[in-house]
């Protein structure tokens, strides 16, 4: 015998209570009208049909730049935290090295101040004994290239 998927039961012509045959509208849920190979039609009960499984989602490939992007996060972040802890390290030479910057400003500063009144000391002190000297010097060339002549008077 042929199996079916259905639960197959005859077909009255008569409903026992007499009404003739049964209308496509009063067919309850789950009921179908089947023509069976012998061409007798008749109900059948159809089983629930299970809702179709949903469609597998297929992998989609990963983009270059996420890849590049991934595998250079690390990277970057290793960088900073090495930039970081090297600053930590630093930290108390850059302190000490701009103190020694800040003192030699001032020494600069001093000294621009002080040679200039050291010296000018050192003069008066100097020129106190004797008179000031003048020196005079007279130089004269011929042409742009020529030799060049000169005399030195002091006085």
């Amino acid at each position: 015998m042929h199996e079916t998927a259905y639960e197959i039961t005859t077909l009255t012509t008569q409903q026992p209570t007499g009404h003739g045959p049964m209308l496509p509208t009063e067919i309850p849920p789950g009921v179908q009208m089947v023509t069976l190979p012998g061409g007798l039609r008749t109900l059948a009960y159809t089983p629930a049909q299970a809702p179709p499984a949903p469609p597998v989602p297929v992998a989609q490939p990963i983009p270059a730049w996420a890849k590049t992007t991934a595998l250079l996060t690390p990277t970057i972040g290793g960088g900073i935290a090495a930039a970081g802890i090297g600053i930590s390290y630093a930290a108390p030479g850059l302190i000490a090295m701009s103190q020694a910057l800040w003192a030699a400003v001032a020494l600069i500063a001093a000294a621009a101040v002080g040679v200039p009144m050291l010296l000018r000391l050192g003069r008066s002190a100097a020129s106190t004994g004797r008179g000031t000297t003048h020196i005079t010097q007279n130089i004269t060339a011929s042409g742009m290239f020529g030799k060049a002549n000169g005399t030195i008077n002091h006085h």
